[in-house]
């Protein structure tokens, strides 16, 4: 019996020494990406044949501290290297890890390779070749705390490579990791009672091929030509090949027995080539099938009878938040097929990104983190429910208690807002609503909830915050949102919000998906279309709520102008509230055809309360017509291409009010607003004319925090 050393991706060390158990090993020990076993050669050879999990295979030969190069030297060369190799092999060295002494590997390594030469050199009088792509024994050197562990890797290349994979495709899974998701998410029993396996998002196959080799009773090192012990000096060529035999045998009789069904589909047509290619290699093209399909075109395969399956799929993750914005749609459709065309089944997914992870609107019966290379990762597996028997969202105390701790300091926040406006809430029947406005600098976000939808709003970061930390807490906030109201997954808009120039507000914006993104919301009496994707604003100012509502209770009988309507919603109040007619005037197309669908919504005449397209600045010069109740809302700064003049409401906001006095019928009003923060009124307006500063009272209790949003005066003439 010897001791052995298998090693393996972190996360793995329990499967991988349950197999090496059933291999044949005698006692095992796990330590941190592998596990320590005793064993024959007969069990060094199967492991390196079969273990589904191992990286390498190493036999340990010496360990010694190591305080200096010398010892190092030293060391190596006193392990007797004539009874492991001859002058006529060739070697190569890895070394791994630092110290004080040894500070960079390829020293470290350079040291091992002399000693080991010059031992050899003094034995036979002769010196060994060096080749580090192909050499005949591999020495594995590990530096750790000072003290170093020399081994022969019994496995030479990665046992990962199983050597089918010829064909590639971007971000593949080792197929060791491949091999052990397969078996985490129970894919032997699964298939032992004749379940399927399918792959949504296949790529180059590597799932189907695992799988399907797990069924056949296939070896995965079967088709290698070559391991690290070929060129070993002990190495036991008829043990070895009766080991081998035996592995052919048992392929043999495994691929002889019904294989359960084994799909692939991907929408990309090179990543289906890969795939094909690969199971040819591994000489499965008669019992796994792949297929050009993308995810929204999934159904369950009928053609024969499959009972229950399991899904597994890796599906890609974005670093970047725009990234993330775009794969949303991806893992929404995802769930739904899944749960529409598989039910009963167990799904598993791969992903490096519990953000998206949350758009399946599934829960996980089970999650285990893994590595995937340097990357955490989760292997989520959900039970899919029958039609009749779904999951039930998750409460807000349940969800949130799995947060981590930014994301659940920031749900906490949440709630706690939530707790504050209930009452107002209930008693007002308001339905859209502000629930968060950068409470906690960092988490520099405006939150709407829009009935059932929310909108988020995001803010240049303060600048103590980097980039990164920017990000981590964007993400938190995602989390605490789909913890907090899981019913609004399909309903949850983010958007970065800059300062904007000239005509740029009208733009649609560069965004995720706009599915769901057009809401039908209500105001009191009034219904008005926003739009949560597709622009900068949602075609509703939820800060100037108590404005409309107060234009609506002073318009009865009133003759309404409405001076930069934008889409129209206090005209649409006015109008519920009686006027006799409206005219809203804005310069852009968008937003009138918007205000279109908005009258519309509510049952309005067009003929008695008209829209205008036209420069107000410039209408407003020419002072046409009269009317009872004005609302004069311009921008704090306008420089569009589409306007004559260039509007600083600081600077203009004097003759602005001036000619708006103009149309103002005697014993009117005018209702002037504007959202500049520094903003100063005019004296001569004060002198001119009655004016009554009402800010105040133009918010609701959900915009409390922050009165600089806007500023609203009444204008009178004077008595």
């Amino acid at each position: 019996m010897s001791m052995w050393f298998a090693s393996c991706p972190k996360g793995l060390e329990s499967l991988l020494a349950s197999e090496l158990t059933s291999l044949g090993a005698g006692k095992t020990r796990e330590t941190v990406a592998g596990v320590y076993v005793e064993g024959t050669l007969a069990f060094a050879y199967r492991a390196c044949l079969w273990s589904r999990l191992a990286n390498r295979v190493l036999l340990p030969l010496e360990k010694f501290d190591v305080s200096s190069a010398d010892d190092l030297y030293r060391g190596v060369r006193s392990i007797p290297w004539e009874t492991h190799l001859t002058p006529r092999q060739s070697i190569a060295v890895d070394f791994i890890g630092t110290n004080d002494a040894i500070r960079h590997t390829k020293f470290g390594a350079q040291q091992v390779k002399d000693a080991i030469v010059d031992q050899l050199q003094d034995y036979f009088g002769e010196r060994p070749d060096v080749d580090l792509q192909n050499p005949d024994l591999r020495i594995n050197v590990r530096l750790a705390k000072d003290a170093v562990t020399v081994s022969l890797d019994m496995s030479g290349g990665s046992l990962h490579k199983r050597g089918y994979r010829v064909a590639m495709v971007p971000a593949p899974l080792k197929e060791n990791l491949a091999a052990a998701l397969l078996l985490r998410a129970g894919w032997p029993e699964i298939a032992a009672r004749g379940g399927a396996l399918i792959d949504p998002l296949c790529g180059s196959g590597t799932f189907l091929i695992e799988g399907a080799m797990m069924v056949a009773d296939m070896a995965p090192g079967l088709i290698r030509e070559r391991f690290g012990f070929h060129g070993w000096a002990k190495h036991d060529d008829t043990l070895w090949q009766d080991i081998r035999q035996e592995a052919l045998a048992r392929c043999e009789a495994g691929l002889s027995r019904e294989i359960p069904e084994i799909r692939g589909y991907d929408k990309d047509t090179r990543a289906v080539s890969a795939a094909q290619e690969n199971i040819a290699c591994a000489g499965l093209e008669k019992w796994v099938r792949v297929m050009a399909k993308p995810i929204e075109a999934f159904k369950k395969p009928t053609h024969r009878e499959t009972g229950d399956g399991l899904i597994i799929c890796n599906p890609p993750y974005g670093e970047r938040w725009g990234e993330m914005e775009e794969l949303k749609p991806l893992y929404q459709t995802l769930g739904e097929v899944a749960k529409r065309e598989c039910p009963g089944w167990r799904m598993a997914v791969i992903t490096g990104n519990a953000e998206l992870a949350g758009e399946l609107r599934l829960r996980a019966d089970k999650k285990y983190q893994f590595f995937n290379g340097t990357i955490p990762s989760q292997l989520l597996l959900f039970q899919l429910r029958e039609a009749d028997d779904r999951n039930p969202q998750p409460r807000s105390d349940e969800s949130a208690a799995a947060l981590g701790e930014g994301a659940q300091m920031f749900a906490n926040r949440l709630k706690k807002n939530a707790r504050k406006l209930a009452g107002w809430l209930k008693a007002s029947g308001v339905s859209c609503y502000r629930l968060y406005d950068a409470d906690m600098p960092e988490y520099a976000v405006a939150i709407d909830v829009y009935q059932d939808a929310i909108h988020v709003q995001e803010y240049a970061p303060p600048i103590t915050v980097d980039e990164a930390s920017a990000n981590r807490h964007l993400t938190e906030i995602r989390q605490a949102l789909l913890s907090l109201y899981p019913e609004s997954r399909g309903k949850l808009f983010f958007k970065e919000r800059r300062r904007q120039k000239g005509d740029s507000q009208y733009q649609r914006q560069p965004s995720g998906s706009s599915h769901n993104a057009l809401q039908v919301v209500t105001e009191g009496a009034a219904r008005f279309e926003v739009n949560l994707s597709d622009y900068l604003d949602t075609g509703l100012f939820l800060d100037h709520r108590p404005v409309r509502r107060m234009i609506g209770a002073m318009a009865r009988g009133k003759r309404v102008l409405n001076l930069f309507c934008y889409t129209a919603a206090a005209s649409v109040h006015a109008a519920l509230g009686g006027a006799t007619s409206s005219l809203s005037i804005d310069m852009s197309n968008s937003y009138l055809e918007w205000a279109g669908r908005n009258f519309a919504l509510n049952g309005l005449d067009l003929k008695q309360h008209q829209l205008l397209r036209a420069d107000c600045l410039e209408w407003l010069e020419r002072e046409q017509g009269a009317f009872d109740l004005v609302f004069l809302d311009p921008p704090t700064f306008s420089n569009s291409k589409k306007m004559e003049q260039v509007l600083d409401i600081q600077r203009d906001h004097g003759a602005l009010i001036g000619h708006a006095m103009a149309v103002l019928a005697p014993g009117g009003t005018l209702v002037f607003s504007n959202n500049f923060r520094k903003f100063s009124m005019d004296e001569a307006v004060l002198q001119n004319w009655q004016v009554e500063a009402i800010t105040e009272q133009t918010f609701d209790p959900d915009f409390q925090r922050d009165q600089k949003l806007h500023n609203c005066w009444l204008i009178r003439h004077p008595q």
